[in-house]
C-alpha cells in the first residue's frame, strides 16, 4: 500500500473515531494487538503468507526443530465446540526452512502495508538443538527480516521429551545457556510458557524469568494443558493414536485458566516483559478479558485452525465495536485495567444482563449499534481509493 494512501486511511480512522488495537510487543510495533500462534496453518509459507494478508497484527511462524520432522502417526488432532486436542508432535519443514529470506518474503508478501513484523518460534529436542538454531538465525543473512524469536518451552506433544518450564531448575539452565550466547542481544527474545496451576509455580517461573530480563522481552502464556484424553464411546478407544491418546487440550476449554496465567504472571514479571495472552481466544470479548487482565497482545491458536485467517478479521472487528461501545479510544486504554469484583460493579452487570433479555424478548429487533459490517467496510475503502485519487493522494 502507498505511504500516501496509508496516511489518507489514519486521516480517516481518526475522523470516524474508530478506536485503535495498535500496541508493542517486545518493543515491536505492532498494528493490531491480535495475530496467530504458532501451531495449525503456520507451517508454509503459503500459510502463512494468508496470516499476512489478514487482520492479524503480526506472523508468527511454527515452532522449528533443527531438521524437518513429520511429527507424530495420524490422527493426531481432534475438535469439538468446546474443545480440541492435538499430539502432532511438531510437525515442522525444519529452521531453515522458517528463516530462508526467500521464504519470508513469500510469506510477507500478503501483508497490504509492509509493516507487519515476522516472528520465527523454535522447539529444540535438546538444549544444545536450541543453542544451534539460535547461533543460525543469528548468522543468518535474513536476521534482519527477523522481527523476534519466540522459544517454545512449553511443548507437551514430543512422546518422552519433558515439558521445560515445570523443570525450573532445567528452565534456569536454558536462560542462562542462552543468554550468553554471543550477540543474543540482536534477537528480540520471547518465551513461550505452559500453564501453572499453583502459586510457588508461578513464584518459581516469574522469578526466573525476572532474572533474564535483559534477553527474554516477553511471555507467551500459555501454551496447551498437557495429559488430556478424548474417547471415542461408539469404537471404545481414544480419539488420538499416538501416546496412548493422551494430547495437549487447547480451544474454549482452557480459556479461563489462561486468563488465570495471564493475570498473575502480568503481576509478578517485571513490567519489562511483556505478556501475550493465548488460550481460548475466539471472540473480540475475549480479547477484551485479556487485555484487562494484563496482556498487550493475544494470540489465536484454535480458532484459526477451525476457522482460517478469516477469523482474525472477525475478531478485530468485534474488539473494534466492543471497545467503541464502552468508550474506550484504544486497545491499550484496557491494559491491566481489571478491577476487583465490588457491588456497584455486580449490580451494573445485572442491569445490562436484564436489558438484554428485555431486547431478546422484543417484538421488534433490536438494531446493532456500533458494529461495524464488513459490507459497509468495505465500501468506505473503495469510496476512500476514490477520493484520494481525485484529492492526489495517489502519486
Amino acid at each position: 500500500m502507498e505511504p500516501a494512501l496509508l496516511t489518507f486511511f489514519h486521516y480517516l480512522h481518526k475522523k470516524m473515531n474508530i478506536p485503535s488495537l495498535k500496541t508493542s510487543v517486545a518493543g515491536i510495533p505492532i498494528d493490531c494487538c491480535i495475530y496467530n500462534a504458532s501451531g495449525p496453518r503456520t507451517g508454509s509459507s503459503a500459510a502463512l503468507r494468508k496470516i499476512a494478508s489478514s487482520a492479524a497484527g503480526a506472523v508468527l511462524a511454527k515452532s522449528a526443530t533443527c531438521m524437518e520432522q513429520r511429527g507424530n502417526p495420524l490422527p493426531r488432532t481432534w475438535i469439538s465446540e468446546e474443545a480440541s486436542l492435538n499430539s502432532e508432535g511438531l510437525p515442522n519443514a525444519g529452521i531453515d526452512y522458517y528463516i530462508d529470506s526467500d521464504v519470508i518474503e513469500e510469506a510477507m508478501a500478503g501483508d497490504p502495508t509492509n509493516t507487519k513484523p515476522y516472528m520465527v518460534s523454535i522447539s529444540g529436542k535438546t538444549l544444545d538443538d536450541n543453542v544451534k538454531m539460535i547461533k543460525k538465525i543469528l548468522n543468518s543473512p535474513s536476521l534482519g527480516k527477523i522481527a523476534c524469536l519466540e522459544l517454545n518451552l512449553a511443548c507437551p506433544n514430543v512422546i518422552g521429551k519433558p515439558i521445560i518450564a515445570y523443570d525450573f531448575e532445567q528452565m534456569k539452565t536454558v536462560l542462562e545457556t542462552v543468554s550468553r550466547i554471543p550477540n543474543i542481544g540482536k534477537l528480540k527474545l520471547g518465551v513461550k510458557l505452559p500453564p501453572y496451576f499453583d502459586d510457588p509455580h508461578f513464584d518459581s517461573a516469574a522469578s526466573i524469568l525476572n532474572q533474564y530480563a535483559d534477553v527474554v522481552k516477553y511471555v507467551a502464556s500459555i501454551n496447551t494443558i498437557g495429559n488430556a484424553l478424548a474417547i471415542d464411546v461408539e469404537a471404545e478407544m481414544p480419539r488420538i493414536s499416538s501416546n496412548q491418546g493422551f494430547a495437549g487440550l487447547s480451544g474454549r476449554a482452557i480459556k479461563h485458566t489462561a486468563l488465570a496465567n495471564v493475570f498473575k504472571m502480568r503481576a509478578k514479571l517485571v513490567p519489562e516483559i511483556d505478556v501475550v495472552g493465548v488460550g481460548g481466544i475466539e471472540t473480540g470479548q475475549d480479547v477484551f478479558e485479556f487485555l484487562l487482565c494484563g496482556a498487550t497482545a493475544v494470540q489465536v491458536g484454535t480458532c484459526h485452525w477451525k476457522e482460517g485467517p478469516k477469523c482474525f478479521d472477525r475478531i478485530c472487528t468485534e474488539l473494534v465495536t466492543l471497545l467503541k461501545k464502552k468508550g474506550y479510544a484504544s486497545s491499550k486504554d484496557v491494559q491491566g485495567k481489571l478491577v476487583a469484583w465490588n457491588k456497584a460493579g455486580a449490580s451494573k452487570s445485572r442491569a445490562a444482563s436484564r436489558e438484554a433479555l428485555k431486547a431478546s424478548e422484543g417484538d421488534t429487533p433490536t438494531k446493532k449499534t456500533g458494529a461495524v459490517d464488513l459490507t459497509h467496510v468495505a465500501l468506505i475503502i473503495i469510496i476512500a481509493v476514490l477520493l484520494a485519487d481525485k484529492l492526489s493522494f495517489i502519486n
